[in-house]
């Protein structure tokens, strides 16, 4: 199979017991760089049968891993971590390719990913048990934290590296084994990932990657085995409103961190400038495909004019490139679904009145390429109200007052994050707390690190991921009852 990455860590076959496996049909499928076509490399399509021997090799691997003791798989994991950030260079080039964000970007998603395996490799020497004092004489009562088994993990594509760290490093650290099955679209930098844990002394069967194009079936594999106690999915309400239906027969423990609507709202108190570059981080970051990107822009109405002049200069100023051009800051869409969603949201605005300042069509460059696009005079009633659009497109829409504003905000099913503007203390705390998100930024357009918790309510998840609670997910608590004392 050819591979057109030049890097020592491409890897095209799935990863099972430490092993590399083709699939048991050799079949595989094509690995495209959204930037040019090309083909990258040929992965492994693996299926049903291989996916259940990689849950096998995980739980043949679960009671050594889980014996070693917290500072022992700390110190594989510290090993992991510094692997990556020597190998920083090589993973930002596989990411780029297959993913298609600028370079920059993608040095600095390694940064990020790798940050979690820092932080976990820590984390998990500090999973501390309770004493409770009894209401009865004679007894002592205690909790212990046990890790969960064996865990299924299931990523995205718009985050191929920093994705699967932020899950398997607190399982690992937690003494779990799994079984991690990337987007189709981007294997290339799990597999990458895989080479290093490898050369770090990560066991055999202590994580497995099933690649392959039937996330259906891998999935049904996952969520129907009695062996595999935890599943974590990054991705759409849709899908993971799905395996949350398949996940019930064996009452598996779930984390999800499914879609957005995020609103960003500018009051008229709010230093313009800061918000306007606020809004240029929080909107057109990975050219706007994250899970936590604004997607709706509320602005008051006495600063709605001057804020989208403002903003719209900054948008004219994006460079549109692939990764190869190092000056570039936007890259391609995903796929050609994903440019058509930008253009129906696009259309519907402006054929119900709204007005594009810039943008609002295919790059020039053609391809998957998009202009940063800036829509006024967006309402309620349009579709990028209700929908989370994905890519390179801020709207821009018009409040009256506060009250308004946080009305407009929380009338989305979804609660991941929100961002607002403004230098009232008395009001930063009234929207803060009135916001029905998970994670809200302050002044602030960019509020990911491995020191927080990231998680949303209402539909779009369960559980965080990062901080101390993030590996809370991949424990039990065991109650110890000590009587006759």
């Amino acid at each position: 199979m050819a591979c057109n990455l030049d890097t020592s860590l491409t890897v095209q076959q799935a990863y099972i017991n430490d092993q590399w496996v083709d699939a048991d049909n050799k079949a595989t499928f094509e690995v495209i760089n959204p930037a040019n076509g090309e083909v990258l490399a040929n992965v492994s399509d693996l299926g049903a049968a291989e996916t259940q021997r990689a849950i096998e090799a995980a739980n043949n691997a679960l009671p050594a891993w889980r014996a070693l003791t917290a500072k022992q798989r700390s110190q594989k994991l510290r090993l992991w971590f510094e692997l990556i950030m020597h190998n920083q260079d090589q993973l930002a080039e596989i990411l780029s390719a297959e993913q298609g964000k600028p370079y920059a970007e993608a040095m600095g998603e390694i940064a990020y990913g790798a940050s979690f395996i820092e932080w976990f490799a820590e984390e998990g020497k500090r999973i501390y048990g309770e004493t409770i004092p009894s209401p009865m004489p004679g007894r002592r009562l205690t909790t212990i934290k046990q890790p969960i088994g064996v865990v299924a993990a299931i990523t995205p594509w718009n985050f191929p590296n920093a994705m699967i760290t932020r899950k398997v490093a607190p399982a690992l650290a937690a003494g779990c084994t799994v079984v991690l099955k990337p987007a189709a679209e981007t294997p290339l930098s799990a597999l990458a990932l895989a080479v290093l844990a490898k050369q770090a002394g990560i066991p055999a069967g202590v994580l497995n990657i099933v690649t392959g194009m039937d996330a259906k079936t891998i999935g049904e594999v996952l969520t129907s085995s009695p062996i595999v106690r935890k599943l974590s999915f990054t991705g759409s309400t849709r899908v993971g409103k799905l395996l949350m239906a398949q996940s019930a027969d064996t009452v598996k423990k779930l984390s999800l961190e499914l879609g957005g609507n995020a609103p960003f709202i500018v009051f008229d108190d709010a230093d313009l400038d800061a918000a306007v570059e606020g809004a240029m981080a929080a909107k057109f970051r990975n050219s706007g495909q994250t899970c936590v990107c604004a997607n709706r822009i509320l602005v008051q109405e006495n600063i709605y004019d001057a804020f989208a002049e403002r903003l719209t200069q900054a948008v004219k100023q994006l460079h549109v490139g692939p990764a190869t051009d190092l000056a570039s800051q936007q890259g391609p869409l995903i796929n050609q679904a994903a440019v058509e969603k930008v253009q129906l949201h696009i259309s519907d605005a402006v054929s119900n009145g709204a007005h594009i300042l810039t943008g609002g069509k295919p790059h020039a460059l053609g391809g998957l390429f998009f202009e940063p696009t800036v829509l006024t005079d967006v309402t309620e009633s349009m579709q990028v109200a209700h929908e989370e659009t994905f890519g390179p497109l801020a709207p821009l829409f018009k409040f009256r007052d506060e009250a308004e504003a946080i009305r407009i905000a929380n009338d989305t099913e979804f609660g991941l994050a929100a961002y607002f503007y403004s230098r009232d203390i008395g009001r930063i705390y009234r929207v803060a707390e009135a916001l029905e998100s998970g994670m809200v930024g302050i002044n602030e357009g960019l509020i990911s690190n491995e020191a927080v918790p990231f998680g949303g309510i209402k539909q779009s998840g369960l559980g965080r991921e990062g901080s101390r609670y993030g590996i809370e997910d991949y424990l039990e608590v065991k109650y110890l009852c000590f009587g006759g004392l």
